[in-house]
């Protein structure tokens, strides 16, 4: 809809209450529309995820169209990020901010600075993507405000010019709403947990999600060794909550970002359920640190497996985590790739 399209159809609409209405302006409310076209966090994440969708395809057809990502842990920061960027490269296509769960720990929490271990207030995330597109939307109705202004003072001095001009930069207007990359770090408890954090930070306007395959107490900096991983029918019923949340609200095209923390990972929680040769719970346990024992030889408290027809031990630490075989980090983080895609991942 054009600008004057939005004036004439809140003219339409002040006419129909004959005369009672008169004292209101029909520009000044398409001038209020526009400088907040997006009414709730929905709206932006719908809007943004069709903006991300379309730059994955371009980037599968070319890698030259590569995105990029700016970290912000404040409103004020991203706004003048997106500000700055529009003025230099004249276009905000193409660039994005992340939201990461590292700043938030570090400087978002009411703890106060906190590691990288999802210590913080999980309900800090959401509030800083609303926090986000507030001062973003802001920046939209700063400079719709100035251009409105300059169209006054065009019309005032009679330059038709220059009112053309402006009513062009109206129509042709840019957003600096742009897509959030926003991190659920490990998805702060179980699969229900994850679903309800996801379903608020998507109604604060995140349309893509990140999420790891670490278990979520015992969660690591992703550039720390160390990491303890899930079995992966743990991390998919994480990644399927955050596809449900995304469905139930009506963003369809909702980004999910899985990362897998594999190769950095030599511990596991728990062992995987396996119900038949070959599924992915045996393929999980297939990386265990194991040694073959003797029924005879089995100790009190011993967890066994059947592993080809041979009775394997686990290697367990005192703290009850197991040990996967050193040197397997690449294998596993390849079978994190293929079941995250085959489970509505969209992005590694």
């Amino acid at each position: 809809m054009t600008y004057q399209t939005e004036i004439d159809t809140t003219s339409a609409l002040i006419e129909r209450f004959n005369g009672t209405w008169d004292g209101i302006s029909p520009e000044a409310v398409a001038r209020m529309k526009l400088q907040n076209r997006f009414n709730t966090g929905l709206d932006i994440a719908k809007y943004t995820a069709k903006i991300m969708r379309a730059d994955m395809a371009a980037y599968d057809a070319d890698p030259a169209n590569y995105t990029q990502s700016l970290g912000c842990w404040h409103g004020f920061i991203g706004q003048q990020k997106l500000i700055s960027i529009k003025k230099h490269f004249g276009t905000t296509k193409g660039k994005y901010l992340y939201l990461s769960g590292w700043m938030v720990a570090a400087l978002r929490s009411d703890f106060g600075p906190l590691p990288d271990q999802s210590m913080h207030e999980k309900t800090s995330v959401p509030a800083l993507i609303e926090e986000l597109y507030t001062f973003l939307k802001q920046a939209d109705a700063r400079e719709l405000g100035l251009i409105f202004r300059n169209l006054d003072k065009a019309r005032a001095a009679g330059d038709k010019a220059k009112e053309a001009e402006l009513l062009s930069q109206i129509d042709n207007f840019q957003t600096h709403v742009v897509p959030i990359i926003a991190d659920i770090d490990a998805g702060f408890g179980n699969a229900e947990a994850t679903y309800l954090l996801a379903k608020k930070m998507i109604e604060a306007g995140a349309c893509a999600l990140q999420i790891e395959n670490q278990v979520s107490d015992e969660k690591q900096c992703g550039h720390q060794d160390g990491k303890v991983t899930v079995p992966h029918e743990d991390f998919l019923a994480k990644v399927r909550a955050c596809r449900y949340a995304f469905l139930e609200l009506g963003v369809d095209d909702g980004i999910i970002v899985t990362r897998t923390d594999s190769l950095g990972a030599g511990l596991t929680k728990q062992i995987a359920v396996s119900n038949e040769p070959g599924d992915i719970g045996d393929q999980y346990n297939s990386f265990l640190d194991c040694e073959e024992i003797d029924p005879a030889t089995a100790r009190n408290g011993d967890v066994i497996l059947n592993c080809d027809g041979k009775l394997m031990r686990p290697k367990g630490l005192p703290s009850n985590l197991f040990q996967f075989r050193a040197g397997t980090g690449a294998d596993r983080g390849v079978l994190d790739c293929i079941t995250s895609f085959q489970h509505g991942a969209d992005l590694l």
